[in-house]
Order: structure tokens, then sequence, then C-alpha cells
């Protein structure tokens, strides 16, 4: 998809379409981050900070806690 850089008030601008915001989940009023890498300009979705409502809202109660094994002992952890 290709589109052009115009003029707005002192400064340049560049429309984002619809359905390129949807395919990059962002939204009008979200927060992005700009970037400049090898020449080109990067923008990339600031992670939004959910509350602990939202989080509490996600969870669906299949979370169940267990031990792992992180291995055999690297150094001087066992005496």
């Amino acid at each position: 998809m290709y589109t052009t850089i115009q003029k707005w008030g002192n400064s340049q601008a560049v429309r984002l379409p619809k359905a390129i915001l949807e395919l990059a989940k962002i939204q009008e009023k979200d927060r992005v981050e700009l970037k400049v890498e090898n020449g080109s300009i990067i923008i990339r979705p600031v992670k939004k900070h959910k509350s602990l409502k939202e989080r509490i809202a996600e969870h669906n109660g299949d979370y169940e806690c267990s031990e792992w094994d992180t291995g055999k002992p690297a150094g001087k952890e066992v005496w």
C-alpha cells in the first residue's frame, strides 16, 4: 500500500489507512513509538498497561501452581 507525505501545519504527515491500523491493532488515540532503523521509519504501538481489574476479568481460573526442574547445580549451590 502506498501513500503520500503531506504538509500539516509546520510539520509533515502521513495518513494511515484503516486496514493498516486494524492489522497493527492500533486505534485512534493509542500511543505509538516512532523510530528510524536503517533509513526506515518504524511505528510501533506502545504496550498498554492493564489494570488489576482488567487482569482479573481475563482470568479463567485454569492456572495451577506447580514445581519445575531448573536442572543440575552449576556452582556451589549444594553443600
